[in-house]
């Protein structure tokens, strides 16, 4: 399996966007060669199961222990789930809105310092493989 190490930032901020994170791709070659269009499919269909999952999470009420009461204090919320996890998210037009974004200018890819001009380009990634998002305009609240 490859692990890819994902980076985020944003044009005109000095911290990244979040914290890098690694994505372990499908089961394949040992460097597997796919499009930026097929990478980026993975990983908005990744995110979008995670998603669904924290939203799951929340649902559910939790018995919170001392110290969990304690982190939650201290970052100014103390949550013990039990609500509406709100509306879900199609990840069919989730793919589509990341694509289309790309194709639209709103963010630049990179991996391994090369920019990625074309959804039909074709990589080759290994473990020390490293993506870069460059969101060009900040999103309202981040």
């Amino acid at each position: 399996m490859t692990t890819l190490t994902i980076s985020t930032r944003v044009v005109g901020r000095r911290l990244p966007a979040m914290p890098d994170f690694p994505v372990v791709l499908p089961a394949g070659p040992a460097q597997p060669t796919l499009t930026l269009r097929d990478l980026l499919t993975l990983l908005v269909v990744r995110e979008v199961e995670a998603f669904h999952e924290r939203q799951e999470e929340r649902r559910l009420a939790q018995v919170l222990s001392p110290a969990a009461i304690a982190q939650g204090a201290a970052r100014g919320k103390i949550d013990p789930g039990e609500r509406d996890p709100g509306p879900s998210v199609d990840v069919v037009a989730a793919v589509a809105t990341a694509l289309q974004a790309f194709e639209d200018g709103f963010y630049f890819v990179f991996i391994d310092d090369v920019q990625r001009q074309s959804l039909d380009e074709t990589m080759t990634v290994g473990d020390d493989s490293r993506l870069l998002f460059v969101r060009l305009t900040p999103l309202a609240g981040g």
